[in-house]
């Protein structure tokens, strides 16, 4: 599903429309977990005439806060944001992505102390700067009681790098227990390769919403999105608007999830 931004509704107009779209949302319908892909912060930033894409990825960063306070207001219980590839860690203007790793340790140290919201990194942080790592380790201890909405943080992320992680794991554990190939072999399930995944223990996206009309994967939550639905949005990365964020909701609230079947 792909949706296009309209033209800016007045103040009270468009505040009116959005508390009438919430209204209207079943709160047995809203996604339990939600994943985002903010995509169009360096054209946001090139198409308003800035110097670097540092301000579109600062833009985005604040959206993404208010994104997720809007998760948060709806009883959404898991997001998980793609903020950084481990593909963009190795293909991205050197200058850019220093900004980009600054930003992005600012966002998850801000996260970390917003109420009782949990934050995760899901990703490898071996390939991480070890300041960027830090912070992020640091997020996630900070807030490991927390109970509110759980915000997974993407960073240095590869779905395929996951699966990988995920088997070796499973080799790892079942190396040390003594069991043999032929043993694992028989007994591999899809549910046993879940639990080792970054995020084992938590349920896949019900929805995955991206943003700037691109209409692609990008190596993000492979095996957790097999059943997922999917939104796209128009609109880049930092004008991302409540509305669009409420119809997105109430789009997939009007489809009929077949799981497969």
């Amino acid at each position: 599903m792909s949706a296009r931004s309209d033209q800016p509704f007045s103040g009270a107009l468009y505040r009116l429309y959005t508390r009438r779209l919430r209204r209207r949302l079943d709160p047995q319908t809203v996604p339990h977990h939600i994943a985002m892909m903010i995509d169009g912060n360096r054209r946001w930033a090139r198409q308003l005439g800035y110097a670097t894409p540092a301000h579109g990825h600062r833009a985005g960063a604040a959206k993404m806060r208010e994104f997720l306070g809007w998760c948060d207001e709806l009883g959404i219980g898991v997001v998980s944001l793609y903020l950084l590839s481990a593909d963009n860690l190795r293909k991205r203007d050197s200058a850019e992505l220093a900004d980009l790793i600054e930003i992005i340790g600012e966002l998850a140290d801000a996260l970390s102390h917003e109420g009782n919201w949990r934050v995760k990194h899901v990703g490898r942080a071996e390939i991480l700067p070890s300041e960027l790592a830090r912070v992020l380790a640091d997020a996630e201890e900070r807030t490991r009681s927390h109970t509110g909405l759980h915000v997974n943080l993407a960073v240095g992320y590869g779905g395929r790098n996951e699966i990988v992680d995920a088997v070796r794991s499973i080799l790892a554990q079942h190396d040390a227990s003594g069991g043999t190939m032929e043993d694992l072999a028989a007994h591999l399930t899809p549910e046993m390769i879940g639990e080792h995944l970054y995020t084992g223990g938590q349920p896949d996206p019900d929805l995955v919403i991206r943003t700037s009309g691109e209409q692609r994967l990008s190596d993000f939550l492979l095996w957790q999105s097999a059943h997922s639905e999917f939104y796209f949005v128009e609109a880049l990365g930092p004008d991302l608007r409540q509305v669009d964020f409420l119809r997105a909701i109430r789009d997939y609230a009007d489809r009929d999830r077949r799981f497969g079947r």
